[in-house]
């Protein structure tokens, strides 16, 4: 299929960015603690500007990418892990999703307007309003596909995420989210730390009751995190860990990278209005030609009418 490439109004092309260490999987000796530390680092500012966002809205989508990366880094799949937030509010759809390589993309769709009503610091409620939040896991084809909902209660999104915990995961967890421009641009970042099961035995260093104790213990540790501590770049994340946590002997392990991860291309959306009948191609087309944006990366693709009719067949 032929074309006329990207729009003059289209954005730069998306880059090609990896953050080598933006995600650090954890544990804690002393507690039935086990989290994952997600800093974005400059790759936040690089999905965040790709549109014209309000401030509020960034947040709100800088919270998303950080808080599905940390869910994502923390499975072992095949396929994509997602965040989609469908709403009343301002702001009524809301996607993040990434890879099981670490490929992170998002969305907001905002109404400038409702946005602006709300003042200069809406909460996460008043952006999105009623509505569900869904977490999905989809390994494709011949794989099942989980899928965790839950309504939209809570201040925050990071109330939402512990209200999936326990409804959905049946855990009890503690999630602090930051996203905020800086100096050095936008930054986001997620303290994930998740309790997991007793194990008894003999050479068992705590009883259950001892367990109960460090893991509120170590939640209260989480939740003094500091907005600045969780975006400063150069603070390492071994140095936040043992910050926070060094009373109950933190193990950091091997980081995981993150990268750009839109995954739309030419081909694809070609392959797709291939798909449609000569009627619909023919409303889609003004002055001969059909656009299609991309709503993760923001790039305008251009096609000629009578060469999509071509592949299609449906001239």
């Amino acid at each position: 299929m032929s074309g006329t490439g990207p729009s003059p109004r289209a954005r730069t092309p998306p880059p090609i960015l990896t953050v080598p260490s933006a995600v650090r999987p954890f544990y804690l000796e002393g507690a039935p603690v086990r989290g994952q530390l997600v800093r974005l680092g400059p790759l936040a500012d690089a999905l965040l500007t790709r549109h014209d966002l309000a401030e509020p809205v960034a947040r709100l989508l800088g919270e998303a990418l950080a808080l599905t990366a940390g869910l994502a880094a923390a499975l072992k799949f095949e396929g994509s892990f997602s965040l989609q937030v469908r709403g009343s509010g301002p702001v009524d759809m809301l996607l993040a999703d990434c890879t099981g390589q670490g490929a992170l993309r998002g969305y907001a769709r905002a109404a400038a307007d409702g946005v602006a009503a709300l003042g200069p610091l809406p909460s996460a409620a008043a952006l999105l309003g009623s509505g569900h939040l869904a977490f999905t896991l989809d390994q494709g084809p011949g794989m099942d596909r989980y899928q965790g909902i839950v309504p939209l209660e809570g201040e925050t999104l990071a109330d939402l995420a512990l209200t999936w915990f326990s409804v959905s995961q049946q855990l009890e967890a503690a999630v602090v989210l930051a996203a905020a421009p800086t100096a050095s641009g936008w930054r986001a970042s997620a303290l994930l730390c998740e309790r997991i099961a007793f194990a008894g035995g003999e050479g068992r260093r705590r009883t259950p009751e001892e367990d109960d104790e460090a893991w509120r213990q170590a939640a209260l540790f989480a939740g003094s995190v500091t907005l600045e501590e969780l975006l400063d770049d150069s603070l390492p994340a071994e140095r936040l860990l043992w910050r926070l946590f060094h009373e109950l002997e933190p193990r950091a392990q091997a980081p995981k990278p993150l990268s750009y991860g839109c995954r739309c291309s030419r081909e694809r959306i070609g392959r797709v209005l291939a798909g449609f009948d000569a009627a619909d191609l023919d409303e889609m087309a003004e002055d001969g030609t059909i656009t299609v944006t991309c709503e993760f990366c923001n790039v305008d693709f251009r096609f000629a009418r009578d060469d999509v009719a071509v592949v299609s067949g449906s001239a």
